[in-house]
């Protein structure tokens, strides 16, 4: 796995990795066996002691083989066996326990080899038994399991499989369940995994045990603990989060999503006498304990794992509960603000802290009007899309994304939203004018169209395209405080009213446009041309200075960015 460089002397040999510096010193006399066989890079080196220990060395030439030879013969009077590996490809063959190594050969010629020290688990089922291994961190691929079919014998007494999974288990760097539990929590209800499970909590790992399956979970590969309320404020969600995660088949579980009921109470009993838990948990536990199961599991959990609880902060939705009602991906859950990040729960979890963010986005509802999407895209470039978020809440995340100090990626349109849109009413229009201008420079038959209607709202063509007109008219149509809103009613008959309000607004512009073009038509072709918008005149002034600033910008970038601009700008600017 490693480089480095190994060194051959009459005392012994010395291997130093040149990544980790770390020495292996194999004494002269500890060596009870050597082996050259060819391997994937060349040829390599298999040293066996005498205390069953075994060390690999790749990367050797063919040629080198003669001189190690005699280099052993002479200095560790050993033989340097050559044994080829087999590559028949068959899938059965014969186990050997040997040593930290499990052989599997064909014959008498060995296929492959596993240390047993790098096995974390070993389970049995009907003839049948499976390893799995610790993730090695610095390959991009681990190998993180492998199954032996293990055929049924004739012999009575002893069962093949168990004295497999004993030899496996007597040298693998396994997790034992020794000793008692602390303490035990019986039939928790788990969201991931799925099911029910009895949490037994030993001073070093969590021990799961449900109907079918049983996970240890070490408390070192615990990230984070999270309380977080439920929206209906009759249950608590307890996540822990794991890295790595725990494994059931092809499926990876980063979260364990504990769900409680604030009613359920517990008087809970230490497995451990009272100067143990003293001396242990410095007065954090004691022998005896009662109160809330949520608050007893999580108070467990805080003092053996040694970490913070992560809670919400001090965030509050639209109905006054400290999460927001969302669907990500195809399910509905929580989205939780919290002081350093998001974490939503529970099909799938998701934390995104809030130092991975590249920027967030408010984005319009693909089906309806009612609700919204928050966007959020990590510096790795990954998504994330919480749909069908109230409008309600609109504001209030709004506003705790923007004390948070994220980038959000279209503030500009946005900030219209939160007010009714009489004060930007100007910029608005000369947006629109921008478009116009482009239609101008384009070719001169548009020219005298597009001074005619620069004075219009223009609402019909702002509506196909501008998006960020468009939001501001859903704005002003829904906003409690908007100016132009027709409906005072509420519940339904506000639902009601809205609609044909809408459909009126626009059949009563459309209708005069139409009356306006046909009186247009006889206007005379010598008469002065209307003088240029204040926003006009800003924007020909300060375009070449925008392409400048944004090489390669296009024309339709060019304006929007030209219209954020102009609304920053001070009303004495513009004036």
């Amino acid at each position: 796995q490693n480089d480095g460089r190994l060194r051959l002397s009459r005392q012994g040999v010395i291997f130093k990795n040149s990544k980790t510096g770390k020495v292996d010193n194999i004494q002269a006399s500890e060596l009870a066996e050597g082996v050259w066989r060819r391997v994937a890079l060349g040829h390599g080196l298999k040293l066996l002691t005498k205390n069953g220990h075994v060390y690999k060395y790749d990367g050797f030439r063919e040629s080198e083989f003669d001189k190690l030879s005699d280099f052993f013969k002479a200095h560790y009077r050993l033989e340097l066996a050559e044994k080829d590996l087999c590559v028949k490809g068959w899938n059965w063959g014969t186990v050997r326990f040997g040593g930290q190594l499990l052989s599997f050969d064909i014959g008498e010629q060995p296929v492959f080899e596993i240390p047993l020290s790098n096995v974390s688990q070993c389970t049995t089922g009907k003839n049948e038994v499976t390893l799995e291994f610790h993730q090695n961190d610095d390959a991009e691929v681990s190998l993180m399991e492998v199954r032996f079919y293990v055929p049924p014998t004739q012999e009575d007494g002893v069962d093949p499989v168990e004295a497999f999974a004993q030899n496996v288990l007597s040298k693998a760097d396994v997790i034992q369940a020794t000793g008692d539990a602390i303490c035990i929590f019986r039939e928790l209800q788990c969201l991931t995994p799925r099911g029910r499970y009895d949490i037994r909590i030993y001073p070093t790992f969590l021990h799961l045990h449900g109907k079918t399956f049983d996970y240890k979970i070490p408390y070192t590969t615990v990230l984070r603990l999270f309380l977080l309320p439920h929206k209906d404020q009759r249950q608590m969600f307890f996540v822990i989060s794991l890295d790595p995660p725990i494994k059931q088949g092809q499926t990876r579980y980063h979260f364990l999503i504990l769900l409680f009921s604030k009613d359920e109470d517990i008087s809970l009993t230490l497995n451990m006498n009272e100067e143990e838990v003293e001396k242990r948990f410095e007065g954090r536990l004691t022998k005896n304990m009662s109160g809330s199961l949520y608050e007893m599991v999580s108070r467990v959990m805080k003092a053996l794992v040694n970490r913070k609880i992560t809670v919400p902060g001090n965030f509050q939705g639209h109905s006054g509960a400290q999460c927001i009602t969302c669907s990500y991906k195809a399910s509905s859950g929580l989205l939780y603000p919290l002081e350093r990040g998001f974490i939503y729960v529970h099909k799938p979890p998701v934390h995104i802290r809030f130092d991975e963010i590249s920027f967030v986005n408010f984005a319009r509802g693909t089906t309806t009007t009612r609700s919204f999407d928050f966007e959020i895209e990590t510096k790795q470039g990954t998504q994330y899309t919480f749909s069908s978020i109230e409008r309600e809440e609109y504001g209030k995340l709004f506003d705790f994304v923007n004390a948070k100090k994220l980038n959000i990626k279209n503030r500009g349109l946005k900030e219209g939203m939160k007010q009714s849109y009489d004060e930007y009413a100007d910029s608005d229009e000369d947006q629109h004018d921008a478009y116009l201008e482009r239609m101008k420079e384009e070719g001169k038959i548009r020219e005298e169209n597009a001074n005619d209607s620069s004075d219009g709202s223009g609402e019909e063509t702002d509506e196909s395209f501008n998006p960020g007109e468009e939001d501001d008219d859903v704005a002003e149509e829904f906003d409690s405080n908007a100016s132009a809103s027709s409906s005072s009613g509420d519940g339904d008959s506000d639902r009601d009213e809205k609609k044909p309000a809408k459909k009126a607004k626009v059949v009563k512009d459309r209708k005069p446009r139409k009356k306006q073009a046909e009186s247009k038509k006889g206007k005379d072709p010598n008469a002065p041309k209307r003088p240029m918008s204040a926003y006009m005149l800003w924007l020909n002034a300060s375009r070449e200075k925008i392409k400048l600033e944004h090489p390669g910008i296009s024309i339709t970038d060019l304006s929007k960015r030209a219209g954020e601009l102009w609304k920053a700008m001070s009303k004495e600017k513009k004036e």
